[in-house]
Order: C-alpha cells, then sequence, then structure tokens
C-alpha cells in the first residue's frame, strides 16, 4: 500500500552483483545465498554497495518536507535537563545527569542530598564527538575508586578504566576486550572481577565492533589496582562450553563471589559460588599460579534462573523462576544446599520482576501487572505484605537501594510522564512516597493527550495487549497515520516508556501511538515467552499482525496510514510482516534486525539467541526457520493473481557499521534481496514504493548512541513515514 506517488521519480536502484553459485544445502534443502559477499564488512565492494545505498536514501530524504521541521523541533524537544536515580557508595550519592543535548549523560557525586554535585565522569571529554560511551561502572565499597567502561562508536566492546573519586585522578589501570561484563569490587578495594573474551587478532590493529566472527570461550578474571592487565589472575574458565558466558557478583557483605552462567539466552543459568573469607592467602595466592577459584556448585544445571537478593552469611534469598515461569522469592542455607523453601510464592497472574532488599531486613518487589508495574514492601524473613507503594500506570525503571539503606529512590516513567524519582524514606513510623525530582519537558503539555490499553484477540483467539497513545477526542474515521511498534522476543516485556521523537510525531503529524505486547516476550512470564519462540514464533507475527488489523476495524487508521516498526528482534518482526503482509502496512522501519534465520548464529552473539530461534543446523529447526525468515521469504505479491496490484509497503531498513550484536550484513544482505526481487529484476515493476536503507556511521546497536545521531536518526526515519503516509505537519 502506501503511495510513492508522492516521490517524484521512479528511483534508480544501485545493481548489486549476485554470486548464484553460492547455493547451501540444510538437509537436503537447497539455499541460494547470492549476496554472501555482503558477509565481509572490510571488502571493497561491500563499501561501494554501502555507499551507492546511502546516497540513494539521501536522495530520498532530501525530498521529505518535515525532516527539517522534526530536526529542529526535536532538537527544541529533546533540550530538557534528564536525571536518574542516585545510588549510594560509601557515604556518598551518585546520579547521571543530561543538560538536555549533551552526547553523553554526566556522572555526578555529591556527599549529601542537600549539597552541591561534582561532576565525577564526564563521558563527553572522551571523544570529540560523543561516540564514546559509559557502558558499565562500579563504585568500590568505600567509594574510594570508581571503575567504569567504555565503549566505542556503539560497540559492545567495552574497555575498563580506574579513577579516584575524591580528587577525579585517573589511575593507570586499562583493561581490554571486555563483553557482556559486570564490574564487582572486593570489598578491600584492591580489585575487582570481570569478564573478558580472548583479544580478536593478536597485535593487530582491530577496529573493535566491525568484526563478525564468533564472540567464544568467556572467562572470568580479578585485576588488582596498580598492576597491568597480563597480570590479572583467571578465576574461571570453561574450555569445554565455549559458547557460555559468565557473569560474576560480589555479596553485599563481601564475602561471597558469584558465578553466574549462562548458555544462552533463556532466562536459565547456573550458579556457583566461592566464600572469599576461606582463601587461606586471598586472592594474592592466585597469582602467578593458573589455578582457578574454589568454587562450590550450587545449582549445576540450567533448568531455571536464579538471582540473587539478598544473604545472611550462609542463608541466600534468589529470585528464580524454577516450577515458576511468573517468578518468585526462594530461600536456601548453603549448609543444607539441597533444602529449598519458598519465601513468596509465584503469583497467579503478575509476574515478579525484581526484588531490592533494604532498610536492612525489608525487600521492595515490582510485579508487572498487564504490563504495568506496580510495587510492594515486604519483609525479607517472611515475605509478609506490609505495604502498597501508589504508582500510576507506568513503569519503575529502577529500585535504588543497598540493604543498610532505609532511604530507597524509585525512578518511574510512562508514555505521557518523562520521569519522576520518588524518595521513599523507611525510617519513619508512617512510610511514604515523596517526589524528589520531577523531570518536565518544555513546550510538552501531558493533558492534550490519552493512553488507554486495549486486548485485542489474535488469530488464534489469545488476547494480546496493545498500548495506544493518541490526542484527546480522535475522531475515529481511519484518517490517522498511526504507528504500531512491536518486538517480541527474548522474554523481554515492553512496558511503557517515553520517547520525545514519538511525542513531537504525535503532536504535529497526528500520528496515532501503539505498541503490541506480543507472545515472545516476558509480559505475562516464561509461557508467554515459549508460546512466541522456537516452532511457536509465527504467533508473534500473527498477534502483530492482529494488532494491525484492529487498528484498521476501530477506526484508528487505513493500510496505506499505518506503519510499523521494531528493531533487533523487532527488526525481525517487521520483516516477515512485510513479507507475510504486505498490503496490511504504508511503511516498514526496521532497526537493525535479524533478518538471515539460516545463518545468524554464525556471527559474533549470534550463537545466544538460538534459544529462542532454533538453529539451521537442525533439521526440525531448519524447517521452522526457513518458513519465516526474512531473507528467504521476499516474494512479488503481484504474481499471484488475487494480489494484483499489491506492493510490499515503503521500507526502510536501519542498521550501524559498528553493530556487533546483530552484524549489519542481516540488513545489507535483506536490502538487496528486496531491491532485486521486487524492482531491479522486473521491468516497469509495480514496485514504487521505495525500499531503501540506512546505514549510520560509528554507531551500534543502539546503546551510547549521543543525543544528536539520535536526533537524527529519528528525523530521518519519521521524515520518511510522514512522506509516504501523506502525513502533513500542523503546529
Amino acid at each position: 500500500m502506501g503511495s510513492l506517488s508522492t516521490i517524484d521519480k521512479p528511483l534508480q536502484y544501485p545493481v548489486a552483483r549476485r554470486d548464484e553459485s553460492v547455493v547451501d544445502n540444510y538437509h537436503g534443502v537447497m539455499v541460494p545465498d547470492p549476496y554472501r559477499w555482503l558477509e565481509d564488512p572490510d571488502s571493497k565492494e561491500t563499501s561501494e554497495f554501502v555507499e551507492k545505498q546511502m546516497k540513494l536514501t539521501e536522495s530520498i530524504l532530501k525530498s521529505c518536507e518535515t525532516r527539517e521541521k522534526l530536526r529542529e523541533n526535536l532538537t527544541e524537544l529533546y533540550d530538557f535537563p534528564k536525571y536518574n536515580a542516585p545510588f549510594r557508595a560509601g557515604d556518598k550519592y551518585f546520579h547521571f545527569h543530561n543538560t538536555g543535548l549533551q552526547p553523553q549523560s554526566v556522572l555526578y557525586v555529591q556527599d549529601t542530598l542537600e549539597g552541591e554535585a561534582e561532576i565525577l565522569l564526564d563521558p563527553n571529554a572522551l571523544s570529540e564527538d560523543g561516540t564514546v560511551a559509559l557502558s558499565n561502572y562500579a563504585v568500590s565499597e568505600e567509594a574510594k575508586y570508581l571503575a567504569y567502561g567504555t565503549s566505542a562508536s556503539g560497540s559492545d566492546w567495552v574497555t575498563i578504566k580506574v579513577m579516584r573519586v575524591d580528587d577525579k585522578i585517573a589511575e593507570p589501570d586499562t583493561i581490554s576486550w571486555v563483553k557482556f561484563s559486570s564490574i564487582s569490587w572486593t570489598h578491600d578495594s584492591k580489585g575487582f572481577f570481570y569478564s573478558r573474551y580472548p583479544e580478536p587478532v593478536a597485535g593487530g590493529e582491530v577496529d573493535a565492533g566491525t568484526e563478525t566472527h564468533s564472540n567464544l570461550n568467556h572467562e572470568v578474571y580479578y585485576h588488582f589496582l596498580g598492576t597491568d592487565q597480563s597480570e590479572d589472575i583467571l578465576c574461571w574458565s570453561d574450555p569445554e562450553n565455549p559458547k557460555h558466558t559468565h557473569t560474576t557478583s560480589v555479596t553485599e557483605d563481601g564475602k561471597y563471589l558469584l558465578l553466574y552462567i549462562n548458555q544462552d539466552c533463556d532466562p536459565v543459568n547456573k550458579l556457583y559460588y566461592c566464600d572469599l573469607s576461606l582463601l587461606r592467602n586471598g586472592l594474592e595466592g592466585y597469582k602467578r599460579t593458573k589455578d582457578l577459584l574454589p568454587f562450590v556448585k550450587l545449582v549445576d544445571n540450567f533448568e531455571a534462573s536464579y538471582a540473587c537478593i539478598a544473604n545472611d552469611d550462609t542463608i541466600f534469598t534468589f529470585l528464580s523462576n524454577k516450577e515458576a515461569p511468573r517468578y518468585k522469592l526462594v530461600r536456601v542455607d548453603l549448609k543444607e544446599p539441597t533444602s529449598w523453601v519458598e519465601l513468596l510464592q509465584e503469583d497467579s497472574k503478575d509476574v515478579l520482576e525484581s526484588a531490592v532488599a533494604v532498610n536492612k531486613n525489608q525487600i521492595i518487589v515490582s510485579y508487572l501487572n498487564d504490563v504495568k508495574n506496580v510495587l510492594q514492601l515486604r519483609d525479607l524473613k517472611t515475605g509478609k505484605l506490609l505495604q502498597h507503594l501508589p504508582l500510576d500506570i507506568g513503569t519503575v525503571s529502577d529500585v535504588s537501594a543497598r540493604r543498610k539503606d532505609s532511604t530507597v529512590f524509585i525512578e518511574f516513567k510512562s508514555f505521557l510522564v518523562p520521569g519522576i524519582i520518588y524518595l521513599y524514606d523507611l525510617d519513619t513510623k508512617d512510610p511514604d512516597m515523596r517526589i524528589f525530582r520531577e523531570i518536565a519537558v518544555p513546550g510538552f503539555d501531558r493533558t492534550h493527550f490519552e493512553a488507554t490499553q486495549v486486548f485485542v484477540a489474535s488469530k488464534d483467539g489469545t488476547k494480546i495487549p496493545v498500548f495506544i497513545v493518541a490526542k484527546k477526542g480522535l475522531t475515529l474515521d481511519g484518517s490517522h497515520p498511526c504507528l504500531l511498534y512491536g518486538y517480541g522476543g527474548f522474554n523481554i516485556s515492553i512496558t511503557p516508556y517515553f520517547a520525545a521523537s514519538r511525542v513531537l510525531i504525535a503532536k504535529h503529524l497526528g500520528v496515532v501511538l501503539c505498541i503490541a505486547n506480543i507472545r515472545g516476550g516476558g509480559e505475562y512470564g516464561e509461557e508467554w515467552h515459549k508460546a512466541g519462540a522456537l516452532a511457536n514464533k509465527q504467533n508473534c507475527f500473527d498477534d502483530f499482525i492482529s494488532a494491525a488489523n484492529y487498528l484498521i476495524a476501530a477506526g484508528y487508521t487505513q493500510p496505506n496510514k499505518l506503519c510499523i516498526e521494531g528493531g533487533s528482534n523487532g527488526g525481525l518482526l517487521v520483516g516477515a510482516c512485510i513479507n507475510q503482509r504486505p498490503d496490511l502496512f504504508g511503511c516498514a522501519l526496521a532497526h537493525v534486525g535479524v533478518m538471515d534465520m539460516l545463518r545468524f548464529h554464525k556471527f559474533t552473539i549470534g550463537h545466544a539467541w538460538t534459544s529462542d530461534y532454533g538453529c539451521s543446523d537442525k533439521e526440525e529447526e531448519f524447517h521452522w526457520l526457513i518458513k519465516y525468515s526474512p531473507l528467504h521469504n521476499v516474494r512479488r505479491p503481484w504474481d499471484t493473481e488475487s494480489n494484483i496490484g499489491i506492493q510490499y509497503p515503503s521500507t526502510m531498513l536501519l542498521t550501524a557499521d559498528h553493530d556487533d550484536r546483530v552484524v549489519p550484513l542481516h540488513s545489507l544482505k535483506l536490502l538487496a534481496t528486496l531491491q532485486y526481487v521486487l524492482c531491479t529484476s522486473v521491468k516497469d515493476s509495480p514496485q514504487t514504493n521505495p525500499i531503501i536503507g540506512r546505514i549510520e556511521q560509528k554507531a551500534g546497536h543502539g546503546a551510547g548512541m549521543p543525543t544528536q545521531k539520535m536526533i537524527d536518526e529519528a528525523a530521518d526515519r519519521y521524515a520518511f513515514m510522514a512522506k509516504v503516509l501523506g502525513a502533513s505537519w500542523t503546529d
């Protein structure tokens, strides 16, 4: 649908070479892969392909009337102070703050909440263009040191450095090739645990983040402050299971090191512990030895997930989904490791998302109730409910406190609330929440909009929650441009959040904003996740298509006014849906999508996604994947008699040169395939809607993108959407 009559003349797509000799045999099924050469990010041919595509895309974006208005207005709207919830270490308070348009948020420190906040670390000083971002950090127990990890150009690779908190002086320590890692200080502040992979190319210059090889052999190290990384202690390694990932955490009492082992992206893990107090010569005793730390295997299978909430010496409390798909709290004494008891039972409907130990012997638990957070204060010893915490409909993005703290910071946001940080004081007779800091956006009046939730029947009758945000008093006459967003994978829940770019298009382009909480996510627990994974993946696409049909039937929009959007696994969702129902959408925006479902497991961390998708190496799973893989299901709709006059929606595939999570080859191969099958291989093709790619430079999968790049990308994609949907600007 969606008309390219708005674009001035037929597009001249670059012709990409097809290598018809590349054919793979999958269990007796021959599958061609003519654009295999696009898998090499360093080849001259790939660079030329990207260059030509960027040139074509820019020529189209220049014709989009709203592009500059979107950029200008979004820059203005985005220029508001942003804060995160404070956190404590030692006797100090720390928080992140962005004055408005700073590329990256800045870390501040203060002695008291009323005291002056000083800049501790400004990531904007680490690069000229703001493309070096802070990816993780940890303050030592007495707040003497800050260890912080930075990533360049959006890559997942991290370099850890250290600075002193009091005088802001940098230490010489540098830790490289860190990825998917925590930073965990020992309480003596002598050093910290971290996880890393082997260096990709020994002694060679590597543009970290552009490589595609598999990430294997994740190991845990301990770094002593003031020493070279080559002297770090290898604490855990498992060469027999090279695909496993390992993260560590030192317990709040400083006594135990916990080791979490994951085999893929499923919410299950092994859990080992090491009693640091029993190391006869401390961690120093492991210098210049090849011995690993003496971990004890508390949970040595991948049957459930376990996350430590608190411990009193040997008695540990965990958040777990063991025989509880909506999660529960369990307790075990390390002295009796086979005897587990339930502290807080699984709820009959709501998902227990998190639990934070506070005020010595209490916990704040966060439930997800129909995709909205609910907070409760409970007794840590008994699980007894002590208080319901009052909250509007929305998302609790952080509960910040240590177990010894009676002051808790709660960060809240929703579609129409940019952010409220509450202070919850438990040191009073009647604990109450008060607003500590509220984020205001100049020029945005939330009273002009309303957010509602509906439940839409999917193809098999399952009720799918859909949030709808629109101007008040909307007439349901099918005339409105509509943006439908989805994800549906990896047990990830898409809860209400504020997005300046979407508020802007709702205000000035009259766009109705919708989020479909389709199966595959974690919105209703592990059963909901599994109902959209592996052999059930088609449910995700059916759910999303059903949400689109509802929006049309209810009078919000019509097919040529409907845009779908998603990123990563959501990019796969968009790619599959335009193949299955090209008639249903006017525009498609697919960010950093997993598009080649037969080869995704061969690149970087892709092997971990087989828990959600399956793997083409296995015959049964190959047959699941080949049915919906976006790359392998591009068809000319008009070749079917019943689809005469139907073409693919106007489509923009977005990727980035340093995306080492979902490598760019996915989007590049699909882009070449779409342009060939629908356009360049057909004389006078009915496909007049544009099929274009936007390839960002010095950026990755999304995390750490500087403010200006976010604004530019949003202006580009929504200007394209406005053009092809015929959405006009109103002030």
